[in-house]
């Protein structure tokens, strides 16, 4: 199971999704969202937009991102062996705070080259 908690003290309220697979979890947290904003508006009460920004664990964010990105690939952007990452995902290893560091450098890094691209 996968699960989306909004951590944000400033906010009057808070919302949590639950899933199988990240996307129904935040397809969940999404659902949640939009029966606060309801329940609000229902009520008269003034409703601020939020725009969320989601943290993921590593085994999350290669479970969610598979569809595009594979290990093969994510070994060249990150430096980290495919049979390490596919222990991440199953489970049978934890990356350290030096490993989790790392590949979200590298990730944020290819991200960046990704944002530079223009087509002719």
């Amino acid at each position: 199971m996968y699960s989306v908690v909004m951590d944000e003290p400033d906010v009057p309220f808070g919302i949590n999704g639950t899933g199988r697979t990240v996307e129904e979890a935040k397809q969940d947290f999404l659902a949640a969202y939009d029966d606060i904003r309801k329940f609000m508006n229902g009520k008269g009460e003034e409703y601020e937009e939020l725009e969320f920004v989601y943290s993921y664990d590593i085994p999350s964010f290669l479970e969610y991102f598979a569809y595009a990105l594979s290990l093969a690939g994510l070994e060249r952007i990150t430096g980290i062996n495919q049979r390490q990452l596919s222990h991440y995902i199953n489970g049978t290893s934890k990356p350290g705070r030096k490993t989790i560091d790392k590949f979200q450098r590298r990730i944020l890094s290819f991200a960046d080259d990704l944002r530079s691209v223009r087509f002719v």
